[in-house]
Protein backbone atom coordinates (compact mmCIF):
# COMPACT_ATOMS: atom_id res chain seq x y z
CA UNK A 1 0.00 0.00 0.00
CA UNK A 2 1.50 3.43 -1.11
CA UNK A 3 2.55 5.76 1.65
CA UNK A 4 -0.03 8.57 0.30
CA UNK A 5 -2.90 5.38 0.18
CA UNK A 6 -2.27 4.13 4.34
CA UNK A 7 -2.55 8.07 5.24
CA UNK A 8 -5.60 7.90 3.92
CA UNK A 9 -6.93 4.81 5.31
CA UNK A 10 -5.16 4.90 8.94
CA UNK A 11 -6.64 6.35 11.62
CA UNK A 12 -5.23 4.56 14.35
CA UNK A 13 -3.91 1.52 15.28
CA UNK A 14 -6.30 -1.20 13.67
CA UNK A 15 -8.56 -4.08 14.50
CA UNK A 16 -11.49 -5.85 16.76
CA UNK A 17 -12.82 -8.28 17.87
CA UNK A 18 -16.21 -10.80 18.47
CA UNK A 19 -16.79 -14.01 20.20
CA UNK A 20 -14.09 -16.19 21.86
CA UNK A 21 -13.28 -20.03 20.81
CA UNK A 22 -15.52 -21.22 22.75
CA UNK A 23 -18.50 -19.27 22.16
CA UNK A 24 -18.63 -17.44 24.77
CA UNK A 25 -18.19 -12.96 24.17
CA UNK A 26 -14.10 -12.57 23.97
CA UNK A 27 -14.13 -10.68 27.52
CA UNK A 28 -14.92 -13.64 29.37
CA UNK A 29 -13.48 -16.09 27.19
CA UNK A 30 -9.65 -14.94 27.35
CA UNK A 31 -9.96 -14.39 31.22
CA UNK A 32 -7.86 -10.96 30.77
CA UNK A 33 -9.52 -7.86 32.83
CA UNK A 34 -8.48 -4.62 32.23
CA UNK A 35 -8.89 -3.86 28.75
CA UNK A 36 -10.07 -0.89 26.63
CA UNK A 37 -9.32 2.62 26.99
CA UNK A 38 -11.48 5.12 27.25
CA UNK A 39 -14.60 3.38 29.09
CA UNK A 40 -16.28 0.71 28.56
CA UNK A 41 -15.34 -2.95 27.37
CA UNK A 42 -13.14 -5.23 29.46
CA UNK A 43 -12.08 -6.65 25.96
CA UNK A 44 -7.84 -6.35 26.22
CA UNK A 45 -5.53 -4.93 23.45
CA UNK A 46 -3.88 -7.96 23.21
CA UNK A 47 -6.94 -10.01 22.39
CA UNK A 48 -8.01 -7.32 19.86
CA UNK A 49 -4.67 -7.58 17.92
CA UNK A 50 -4.79 -11.64 18.05
CA UNK A 51 -8.51 -11.57 16.15
CA UNK A 52 -6.97 -8.76 14.09
CA UNK A 53 -3.94 -11.50 12.91
CA UNK A 54 -6.11 -14.23 13.15
CA UNK A 55 -6.58 -13.92 9.16
CA UNK A 56 -5.44 -12.33 6.09
CA UNK A 57 -8.92 -10.75 5.84
CA UNK A 58 -10.72 -9.68 8.74
CA UNK A 59 -13.86 -7.91 8.85
CA UNK A 60 -15.92 -6.85 12.40
CA UNK A 61 -19.58 -6.40 11.59
CA UNK A 62 -23.26 -5.98 11.90
CA UNK A 63 -24.56 -9.81 12.22
CA UNK A 64 -22.78 -12.34 9.57
CA UNK A 65 -21.78 -12.80 5.72
CA UNK A 66 -25.04 -14.92 5.48
CA UNK A 67 -27.49 -12.46 7.53
CA UNK A 68 -25.73 -8.96 7.55
CA UNK A 69 -27.53 -6.54 10.27
CA UNK A 70 -27.09 -3.10 8.45
CA UNK A 71 -26.46 -1.86 5.02
CA UNK A 72 -22.89 -0.62 5.71
CA UNK A 73 -21.56 -4.28 6.77
CA UNK A 74 -23.86 -5.79 4.14
CA UNK A 75 -21.99 -3.69 1.33
CA UNK A 76 -18.40 -4.76 2.77
CA UNK A 77 -19.82 -8.59 1.96
CA UNK A 78 -20.73 -8.17 -1.66
CA UNK A 79 -17.98 -6.25 -1.99
CA UNK A 80 -15.70 -9.26 -1.11
CA UNK A 81 -17.76 -11.81 -3.00
CA UNK A 82 -17.56 -9.35 -6.09
CA UNK A 83 -13.95 -9.94 -5.21
CA UNK A 84 -14.62 -13.70 -5.24
CA UNK A 85 -13.17 -13.26 -1.41
CA UNK A 86 -14.77 -16.16 0.66
CA UNK A 87 -12.03 -17.02 3.37
CA UNK A 88 -12.15 -14.87 5.95
CA UNK A 89 -13.21 -14.02 9.10
CA UNK A 90 -15.93 -11.79 10.61
CA UNK A 91 -16.76 -11.37 13.85
CA UNK A 92 -19.97 -9.98 14.18
CA UNK A 93 -20.00 -6.89 17.08
CA UNK A 94 -23.79 -7.02 18.39
CA UNK A 95 -22.85 -10.15 20.00
CA UNK A 96 -20.46 -8.78 22.20
CA UNK A 97 -20.91 -5.11 23.91
CA UNK A 98 -17.47 -5.14 25.48
CA UNK A 99 -15.69 -6.29 21.89
CA UNK A 100 -17.95 -3.60 20.01
CA UNK A 101 -16.13 -1.14 22.29
CA UNK A 102 -13.17 -2.46 22.58
CA UNK A 103 -12.43 -2.75 18.63
CA UNK A 104 -13.35 0.97 18.20
CA UNK A 105 -11.04 1.40 20.71
CA UNK A 106 -7.93 -0.17 19.56
CA UNK A 107 -8.60 1.19 15.66
CA UNK A 108 -9.64 5.05 17.44
CA UNK A 109 -11.97 4.35 14.40
CA UNK A 110 -15.83 5.05 15.82
CA UNK A 111 -17.90 2.90 13.27
CA UNK A 112 -18.81 -0.44 12.09
CA UNK A 113 -17.63 -2.46 10.00
CA UNK A 114 -13.61 -2.32 10.39
CA UNK A 115 -11.52 -4.16 7.40
CA UNK A 116 -8.53 -5.52 8.18
CA UNK A 117 -6.41 -6.63 5.41
CA UNK A 118 -2.83 -8.11 6.82
CA UNK A 119 -3.17 -7.24 10.31
CA UNK A 120 -3.74 -3.47 8.54
CA UNK A 121 -6.46 -1.72 9.50
CA UNK A 122 -7.61 -0.39 6.12
CA UNK A 123 -11.11 1.32 6.87
CA UNK A 124 -14.68 1.04 6.65
CA UNK A 125 -17.65 0.91 4.03
CA UNK A 126 -16.45 3.77 2.11
CA UNK A 127 -12.84 3.32 1.85
CA UNK A 128 -13.52 -0.07 1.23
CA UNK A 129 -15.95 1.05 -1.76
CA UNK A 130 -13.80 3.57 -3.10
CA UNK A 131 -10.73 0.79 -2.75
CA UNK A 132 -12.90 -1.23 -5.17
CA UNK A 133 -14.27 1.36 -7.53
CA UNK A 134 -10.45 2.43 -8.04
CA UNK A 135 -8.56 -0.84 -8.30
CA UNK A 136 -6.71 -0.54 -5.03
CA UNK A 137 -8.29 -3.19 -3.08
CA UNK A 138 -7.43 -5.41 -6.53
CA UNK A 139 -3.53 -4.66 -5.74
CA UNK A 140 -3.92 -5.23 -2.58
CA UNK A 141 -5.54 -8.49 -2.40
CA UNK A 142 -3.11 -9.82 -4.77
CA UNK A 143 -0.29 -8.70 -1.71
CA UNK A 144 -2.22 -11.32 0.49
CA UNK A 145 -2.17 -13.88 -2.54
CA UNK A 146 -5.77 -13.65 -3.37
CA UNK A 147 -6.58 -13.41 -6.79
CA UNK A 148 -9.52 -11.05 -7.36
CA UNK A 149 -12.37 -12.76 -9.39
CA UNK A 150 -12.93 -9.58 -11.25
CA UNK A 151 -9.63 -9.81 -13.12
CA UNK A 152 -11.18 -13.01 -14.62
CA UNK A 153 -14.40 -11.30 -15.24
CA UNK A 154 -11.99 -8.78 -16.99
CA UNK A 155 -10.67 -11.62 -19.62
CA UNK A 156 -14.03 -12.96 -20.36
CA UNK A 157 -15.37 -9.52 -21.81
CA UNK A 158 -11.90 -8.88 -23.59
CA UNK A 159 -13.09 -12.53 -25.18
CA UNK A 160 -15.97 -11.39 -26.73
Amino acid sequence: MSAAVRAGWRIGAAAAALRGRAGRPLSQATGEGGGAEGGGGSVSREAVERLVREHPVVVFMKGSPAQPLCGFSNAVVQILRLHGVEDYRAHDVLQDPDLRQGIKNYSNWPTIPQVYLNGEFVGGCDILLQMHQNGDLVEELKKLGIRSALLDAEKDQEKK
